[in-house]
């Protein structure tokens, strides 16, 4: 029998702990709330969770810092929560290392829905296409294990960074729009397009070996983004 995938949750606040719990219950998730940042890395050194759904806003280790911490030794999802209209914090969230974000006041159906969109790509590759390896030059994309490599150094990615550049990949040469690569690769038809240009810049960071020059992964300015590859894709 196939156990439930494990969510934590990290709020202070006692309310919005408990409906997240109820409705991502009801959807079939274990669940585990904790109301501090300490308390929400001693969980996950103890017991990692599948996800995590982190508030920005935390007494003493904020949801930034426990992101930052995580993303040191781990590449378990996370979704971050953050204020309406805080266009900082969101961007904040998604340097740090966050999958997805969810701005409050929420709906709790959303969150569900965000949810098993994270865990579906961080379990399989990101499109129907058949998998396998996917190598350019000293880059390789192992599709089915979600690894990289660059120069035979593995690489740590969020799973969406994972996602973006093995969509990039698998559409060498072709010029996107950040509307376009929103609804492909995280899976919304509408939301902040500034999510796909944090994406990028971190991908640029993890890649290239200039990221204000980048070979790979090129603006297009105007237009969007290309992937340029270094060799034949293979």
């Amino acid at each position: 029998m196939v156990s439930a995938p494990r969510i934590l949750v990290v709020d202070d606040d006692p309310t919005v702990r408990d409906v997240m719990r109820r409705y991502l219950s009801r959807a079939g998730y274990e669940v585990t709330v904790r109301a501090d940042g300490e308390a929400a890395m001693a969980e996950i050194s103890a017991k990692p969770p599948d996800l995590v759904v982190l508030d920005l806003m935390l007494p003493g280790l904020s949801g930034l810092e426990v992101c930052e911490e995580l993303r040191r030794h781990s590449s378990i999802p996370v979704i971050m929560l953050t204020a309406l209209g805080e266009e900082e914090d969101r961007v904040a969230g998604l340097e740090t290392g966050a999958d997805d974000y969810v701005t409050k006041p929420f709906s709790p159906r959303e969150l569900v829905l965000r949810v098993g969109s994270v865990l579906r790509r961080s379990a399989g590759p990101p499109d129907p296409r058949p998998a396998g390896t996917v190598t350019d030059g000293d880059l390789s994309i192992d599709l089915d294990a979600r690894r990289v490599s660059l120069r035979g150094r593995e690489l740590s990615l969020t799973t969406r960074e994972f996602d973006l550049l093995a969509y990039f990949v698998r559409h060498p040469g072709q010029v996107f729009r950040r509307p376009e690569l929103l609804e492909r690769v995280w899976g919304w038809s509408f939301g902040d397009q500034s999510t796909v240009t944090v994406h990028v810049r971190r991908l640029r960071e993890k890649l290239e070996t200039d990221p204000v020059h980048p070979r790979r992964l090129a603006t297009v300015w105007g237009v969007g983004y290309r992937y340029d590859p270094q060799e034949p894709v293979c």
